[in-house]
């Protein structure tokens, strides 16, 4: 499968002030799968070692002496260690903590040797600020798949090279292909082991098991890496979040997880996740204007999961809701199409916010700044009224509204309407 970040791999690999790698991400995102295929394409061989459950490795890293490590690395994998052609990759490094630190003098003492890291953003999070090599690594994240990258691993080439050519009026002849895999990108998520299971063998049930058993995956990291006393609150926001979105009014509300919930009780919880990189918080803002930082409201947000798909198996939502007829782009008071937005724009990255007045009559669904700002709204229904966006770029002149749903493209001076299926690209290459 093409992931978009192979790209970004090339361009570390032939930086002349390379550092040592570390891939963030979360479980399951692939990121083992594209280092591997990166090392496989791109070096004369691969030195590839797990952190995990290897106390033979563990109990090398005793002291940070570069070139003894690099003997141990070639006499447990078997290979020559090459300067500059050699790919050295930690797997799971956040199981080895003095593996982290070690990254530093890798960087000080032997630069010339190429070494990339993976580890999910829960493990090295904790480790963040206790050992961890500041100003000496780059870093990348991965992201679940995208929907071009969805189609992309779908043989649907023809379908990206039209996004690609920016031929957005044209397109309007494409518009039930392109519904068709947006449905299916609905019901499979981002996750590369489920979109890979499901092109291969188009089985909705068990495409929908192996998205339930990521779930289990990732409630067993919790008990692993979170303290006791924060464990049983982890799992009540994660859970919550679902029926969140599905409100009118998305706000994350602590009442919603329990009776009489407050911030205090929970923000560890939440700043936890966001941390593990299984939510994206999107906070609050006061005004749309250039900062935006300087009006973000950091006690209102909302919560969005990691991917789409996960969603779907959180909410039990049948194959039938997703892919027959449209009325998944409207089911859960379109809390399904604001989450694919939301993961669209994260995985350029790009932080984005929210807008609300304070008696929440008024709201945008997101607010980004590129060169300019930009609000977005989301449409999942057939009723395109945009009366929120219109009052705001009345308000002010030099904003121009972005409206994502379903309908064709049309540029309507005050606002631009763009289908669903093309807002990453548009956010990407029109803003």
């Amino acid at each position: 499968m093409k992931r978009v970040l192979y790209d970004s791999l090339l361009k570390w690999k032939e930086k002349e002030n390379r550092k040592p790698l570390i891939l963030l991400g979360a479980r399951q995102t692939g990121k083992t799968w594209i280092l591997k295929e990166f090392g496989k394409n791109e070096y004369s061989n691969v030195v590839y070692l797990n952190c995990d459950n290897n106390p033979v490795l563990s109990s090398s890293f005793f002291d940070f002496d570069i070139h003894r490590l690099l003997r141990v690395f070639s006499a447990l994998t078997g290979e020559t260690i090459e300067e500059g052609r050699t790919l050295i990759i930690l797997d799971e490094i956040q199981e080895i903590p003095l593996a982290l630190t070690s990254l530093k003098y890798f960087q000080e003492e032997a630069p010339g040797y190429h070494v990339a890291v993976a580890g999910s953003l829960l493990g090295i999070s904790v480790h963040n600020g206790t050992g961890f090599p500041v100003g000496k690594v780059d870093q990348l994240t991965l992201y679940p798949m995208t929907f071009k990258e969805f189609l992309m691993a779908n043989d649907k080439n023809s379908l990206v090279k039209l996004m690609e050519n920016h031929d957005w009026e044209k397109n309007a002849g494409f518009n039930p292909v392109f519904q068709d895999q947006l449905r299916q990108y609905y019901y499979t998520g981002g996750m590369p082991e489920v979109v890979d299971y499901y092109i291969r063998t188009q089985n909705l049930h068990e495409t929908r098991e192996l998205q339930k058993r990521i779930l289990a995956d990732y409630e067993r990291d919790f008990s692993k890496h979170i303290p006791s006393n924060l464990l049983a609150k982890v799992k009540l926001v994660y859970g919550s979040i679902p029926a969140q979105l599905a409100k009118e009014n998305k706000k994350f509300l602590y009442g919603a997880i329990k009776k009489g919930g407050r911030a205090k009780e929970f923000e560890d919880a939440i700043q936890w996740l966001v941390d593990a990189g299984l939510v994206y918080k999107i906070n609050r803002l006061s005004k749309i204007q250039a900062p935006l930082k300087h009006y973000e409201i950091l006690s209102d947000f909302k919560l969005f999961v990691s991917d789409l798909g996960l969603l779907g198996a959180m909410n039990d939502t049948t194959a039938s809701q997703v892919l027959v007829g449209d009325t998944i782009f409207e089911e859960y008071k379109g809390a399904f199409t604001e989450q694919y937005v939301c993961q669209e724009i994260m995985a350029l990255p790009m932080k984005p916010y929210y807008y609300s007045n304070n008696n929440s009559t008024m709201e945008i669904d997101f607010v980004i700044q590129k060169e300019k700002v930009y609000p977005l709204e989301v449409k999942a229904e057939e009723n395109l009224r945009s009366k929120s966006l219109r009052t705001v770029v009345k308000t002010n002149d030099a904003l121009t509204g972005i409206r994502f749903s379903m309908s064709g493209y049309r540029d309507q001076g005050w606002m631009i309407n763009v289908p669903l299926y093309f807002a990453q690209q548009w956010i990407n290459d029109c803003l």
